[in-house]
C-alpha cells in the first residue's frame, strides 16, 4: 500500500489508479471493515488524525479531482466530501524520497512521463499535506533501515 504525499498530479495511469484504490483500502482499515493492512505503516499518520475517517476522505478527495480531471471513473460515492480539516503535515524528506522512488518507477513503466519529472525541482504534495521541514518520515519503511 502506497498513499502517495505528493501530488496525484504527477502519477502515471497505474500509481493514479492505484493510489485510489489502495486509499479506499484504507478507509476500509480505519473503519474497521478489513482484517487485513490494519498495522501497515502507511496508516500511521491518518490514525493520528483527530478525525481518521475524515483525513483519509480529505486526502482521497484530491485523488478523485485528479482522476476525474483525466475522465477516469473515479466513484466519488465512495468517501465522503469534507472540506473543513486542516491540513496535514509531511516533511520534505518524505516528499523528496517519494519523488524520486516515483521516478524510479516510472523509468520502466512510463519513459515519457519520466522525462517530464525528472528535472522538477520544487516538488509539490497532495494538496492536503503541509510541507514542512524534515528528513523522511519515520513510518516510511525502507529496506535497509
Amino acid at each position: 500500500m502506497r498513499l502517495w504525499s505528493i501530488s496525484p498530479e504527477y502519477l502515471d495511469v497505474k500509481g493514479l489508479v492505484a493510489n485510489w484504490r489502495e486509499g479506499l483500502l484504507a478507509r476500509k482499515v480505519l473503519l474497521g471493515k478489513t482484517k487485513g493492512y490494519r498495522n501497515h505503516p502507511q496508516l500511521i499518520r491518518f490514525r493520528a488524525a483527530d478525525d481518521p475517517i475524515s483525513a483519509i476522505d480529505n486526502y482521497l478527495g484530491f485523488v478523485l479531482e485528479e482522476g476525474l480531471s483525466r475522465g477516469y471513473r473515479f466513484d466519488s460515492s465512495k468517501i465522503n466530501k469534507v472540506s473543513s480539516e486542516k491540513a496535514m503535515k509531511v516533511t520534505k524528506g518524505q516528499i523528496d524520497y517519494e519523488f524520486s522512488h516515483l521516478l524510479n518507477k516510472l523509468k520502466d513503466r512510463d519513459p515519457e512521463r519520466y522525462n517530464r519529472l525528472k528535472d522538477v525541482q520544487k516538488i509539490k504534495a497532495n494538496r492536503f499535506f503541509a510541507i514542512v521541514p524534515g528528513e523522511l518520515e519515520t513510518w516510511e519503511k525502507l529496506d535497509n533501515r
